[in-house]
């Protein structure tokens, strides 16, 4: 019988990703106490500040030079889902609106005709660590809403559902839905301009967490999507009776069912899946359209207009420590978890 396992690749920095997305990284920094200004309570010597990628100490600063993160950028022609799994991100816009969010949560910003923003990571508290975990991933817009109005949707972590799976000897394995269904548990509306959102995308981003020796099956997707497996944490795992001792991405065949056997520590994976948008993708930088003269276009648009300007008094702006939790949209909405 053919094996299901199209394809095994190491977990680099980014994870390579099939169409419809576009880039995929693993942000896990144990960052240590915070200081006066929410930076590292740590000598920042030696370290390239504003391209820092160096994990020396178990931790980067990024574009960041006092506080770690990335200060303003620019997007135009897709959409980032940003899953934060420990610490939490400040973000501010070209379009005046501003967040803070962490701890589960999950930013599905449409990029669209073009937005500027900062990803900053407050260190909050002064006594303890401050770990931070999580996904960044680029999902491709297709050229019908490519150049839509940006905007952002917040899917704060009790609106994301975990759905359980108890196998025959009781173990259990967790899968929460970012996007997508499983069973009778669906994942929140996506925004409306994305491909997220059309019925027939197939698309899924899903966690999993398997409890010591778990068996789990996972149903099948349509014929003609694309279904990556990344296994990021965990001595072993078997995925159609392959086993595997060190982490790795694995494209597999989309429409069998996929049976995953446990090792014998807790193991997680992300999941993405989707049905290919199947258009040209020309990519410079922060900008994915279809065309090079539309990459062009993007570029001195920015150029002109800056998206909007920057209504912020500094590229890495970060709310007050004791700021909790929190979204303004563009249009002055405010909500809280």
């Amino acid at each position: 019988m053919k094996s299901p396992i199209l394809s095994v690749g190491e977990l680099g920095f980014p994870w390579k990703t099939y169409d419809p997305f576009l880039f995929c990284v693993y942000h896990n920094d144990a960052y240590p106490e915070g200081n006066d200004v929410q930076g590292p309570n740590a000598s920042l010597a030696g370290r390239e500040l504003g391209m820092d990628f160096d994990p020396r100490n178990g931790w980067r600063m990024y574009h960041g030079h006092q506080v770690p993160g990335f200060p303003a950028h620019p997007h135009r022609g897709f959409e980032t889902v940003t899953l934060v799994r420990k610490g939490f991100i400040d973000h501010s816009d070209s379009l005046g609106a501003t967040a803070r969010f962490g701890g589960g949560d999950t930013q599905w910003m449409t990029a669209g005709r073009g937005v500027v923003h900062a990803e900053m990571f407050p260190l909050r508290q002064r006594d303890t660590q401050n770990p931070l975990e999580l996904f960044q991933i680029w999902l491709n817009l297709p050229r019908a809403d490519k150049m839509v109005d940006p905007y952002f949707t917040m899917l704060w972590d009790t609106q994301i559902p975990m759905h359980r799976v108890v196998d025959e000897a009781g173990r259990v394995s967790q899968l929460r839905i970012v996007a997508g269904e499983w069973g009778s548990s669906k994942g929140p509306q996506p925004p409306p301009n994305s491909w997220a959102s059309r019925p027939d995308s197939d698309l899924a981003i899903w966690t999993l967490k398997l409890d010591p020796h778990a068996r789990l099956t996972l149903p099948p997707a349509k014929a003609g999507t694309n279904r990556t497996l990344y296994f990021f944490s965990g001595t072993q795992l078997s995925i159609a009776g392959k086993v595997f001792t060190s982490h790795a991405a694995v494209l597999v065949a989309p429409d069998v069912s996929l049976e995953l056997e446990n090792g014998p520590a807790t193991s997680e994976l992300l999941v993405l899946q989707g049905r290919p948008i199947g258009e040209p993708v020309v990519q410079h930088g922060p900008f994915v359209m279809n065309t090079p003269d539309e990459i062009r276009e993007a570029f001195a648009d920015y150029q002109r207009t800056g998206f909007g300007g920057w209504p912020w008094p500094s590229t890495a702006p970060v709310h007050p420590r004791e700021q909790d939790r929190f979204a303004v949209h563009a249009d002055g909405r405010r909500e809280e978890p």
